[in-house]
């Protein structure tokens, strides 16, 4: 299995910050998405006072957004992997995890949405006042998933090759140095410190590489970059929906471009997560073109009381 590696990084993940025996009890995934929620909070409510939305309107939003993430997160992943769960009662057992993030953001918008229509507050303002907040709280989720070992792809010996340095790594069973997980179509993938394999049904190895696609940290260094061009584009008043369209557009390209190197269960040759995406980045792109084509009249008007006095006096008829 042994493969020369271009390069490579790697790390004992760690499952459990404090276990009692065999039982963990606490997660840095779930510690990584609690801290993440809480940090997107306070950027929203902040965001919100600026864009004019009061406290008392804006403060219940976290709260129906935090029930709709816990039932969308979940949900997502039930309905792109109904093949893992053998009875219904199977989807409660959320301890043996299963999440989706595409699926939290769609349940948050869901079940804020008629909170914000009964308050009076415009989506997209408040959308708008999320959008920093949000990929925020994805940076930090993702240091969780990095510690974990979670969202690991496919093989490969690029310079950025996960190595596998020990402890159990998420959705895998770990033994004697070898972890091991089943995936759709009785594929098996192996990582060991030496190498990873991605092995068919039939035995035959499909692919192999001294580590796997660590895809958490491609998401985080594209996140990264995206808050940045939020921060930029925040420093002035823009058009109602710009950060959001902006941030939907860029993170739904990032996820497309992620989930073609995880091993995950596919629907016409793409995961459930790249053809929500998709969606969301055919609709947000033609939203931003639309806006370009017809800017908004204030912003015609700014732009002409912005003309240099120069100009103005040498067109003035004489």
């Amino acid at each position: 299995m042994s493969v020369t590696p271009l390069a490579e990084i790697g790390w004992r993940v760690l499952d459990r910050l404090i276990k009692t025996g065999d039982i963990g009890l606490v997660s840095p995934h779930g510690l990584g998405i609690a801290f993440g929620f809480l940090a997107g909070a306070y950027i929203f409510l902040h965001e919100a006072r600026k864009r004019g939305i009061p406290d008392e309107q804006a403060s219940a939003v976290p709260f129906w957004a935090l029930i709709g993430t816990l039932v969308g997160t979940r949900l997502g992943y039930v309905l792109t992997h109904l093949s893992e769960f053998e009875n219904p009662i199977e989807v409660l057992y959320v301890w043996r995890g299963g999440i989706s993030l595409l699926g939290g953001i769609v349940g948050a918008v869901v079940f804020c949405y008629p909170v914000l229509r009964r308050r009076g507050v415009k989506f997209l303002v408040a959308f708008d006042s999320a959008s920093i907040g949000i990929p925020m709280g994805i940076i930090i989720g993702r240091i969780g998933d990095l510690i974990i070992g979670d969202h690991l792809g496919k093989p490969t010996s690029w310079l950025l090759a996960f190595v596998y340095r020990g402890g159990s790594l998420s959705g895998y069973s770990c033994a004697a140095g070898e972890c091991t997980t089943r995936l759709a179509e009785e594929k098996t993938q192996i990582i060991t410190s030496q190498g990873a394999n991605l092995i068919a049904s039939d035995g035959t190895v499909i692919a192999s590489g001294s580590g796997v696609h660590q895809t958490a940290l491609y998401d985080l260094c594209a996140t990264i970059l995206l808050v940045l061009l939020l921060l930029f584009l925040n420093l002035r008043p823009r058009r109602m929906g710009i950060l959001t369209l902006t941030f939907a557009a860029w993170y739904g390209i990032g996820r497309i471009v992620t989930d073609l190197l995880r091993v995950e269960n596919r629907f016409f040759g793409l995961t459930g997560s790249q053809w929500t995406s998709v969606v969301v980045v055919v609709l947000s792109v033609a939203t931003l073109v639309w806006f370009a084509l017809r800017p908004e009249p204030g912003a015609v008007a700014a732009a002409a009381s912005e003309e240099p006095e120069a100009e103005r006096t040498d067109s003035a008829p004489v």
